[in-house]
């Protein structure tokens, strides 16, 4: 059993506190070494700094604003006489100079079939201008004088600009082959597409 007077000698036995002030202190040489260490250490200077600015934009939001530009250029430089004619109201039609009034009336009331069409809706300006002129290409080739081309209504463009849009107009007067185009009836797309009539071209006779 353990003594009684040793156990009351550990209890007051001093415990020794180390404060937190109580650090080693380096060696006179240790800070001599370092300080000649960090001797040619210079500061960064404000021109050397890095500053993270506002982030990229996506890059089809990039890509919109370069169609957008576009669509601005060839509006601007477009072909001379070709014109975008608006017959009862704000509608967009164009009828090619030198043909009937009549023939813009009978698209814009749909006595013209529609043989085919393409939807564009989407597509970036190069892709679209692309695959639009090898449907008229197609088209013609075919015989096919009515196509509905759907553009869409511009409601994911910046701005809510139909710049798509915009672009096909161009494109289209910019062909000779389009006699004349408006825009659909309500039932078939109404703002978000166009109907173009096509000239007839004759196909050659088959060879036997």
């Amino acid at each position: 059993m353990p003594n009684a007077t040793s156990t009351n000698s550990r209890a007051n036995d001093p415990v020794t506190v180390r404060k937190k002030e109580d650090v080693p202190v380096p060696h006179p040489e240790e800070v001599a070494l370092f300080r000649a260490a960090v001797a040619d250490a210079k500061p960064l200077k404000e021109s050397n700094r890095v500053h993270h600015g506002k982030p990229l934009p996506p890059p089809r939001a990039r890509q919109r604003l370069a169609d957008e530009q576009a669509a601005l250029r060839e509006s601007l430089h477009g072909t001379i006489g070709l014109q975008d004619r608006l017959e009862g109201g704000d509608e967009p039609s164009y009828l090619r100079p030198g043909m009937a009034n009549s023939v813009l009336k009978d698209l814009r009331r749909g006595r013209w079939v529609i043989q085919d069409e393409i939807d564009l809706h989407g597509l970036n300006r190069e892709e679209a201008r692309h695959l639009m002129a090898d449907f008229v290409a197609h088209a013609l080739q075919e015989g096919i004088r009515c196509v509905r081309i759907v553009h869409g209504k511009g409601l994911g463009s910046p701005g809510k600009q139909a710049i798509l849009r915009q672009l096909v107009r161009g494109w289209l007067m910019q062909k000779d082959e389009v006699l004349a185009y408006c825009q659909a009836r309500p039932q078939d797309g109404g703002e978000g597409a166009l109907i173009a009539l096509l000239r007839s071209i004759r196909k050659p006779p088959a060879a036997y």
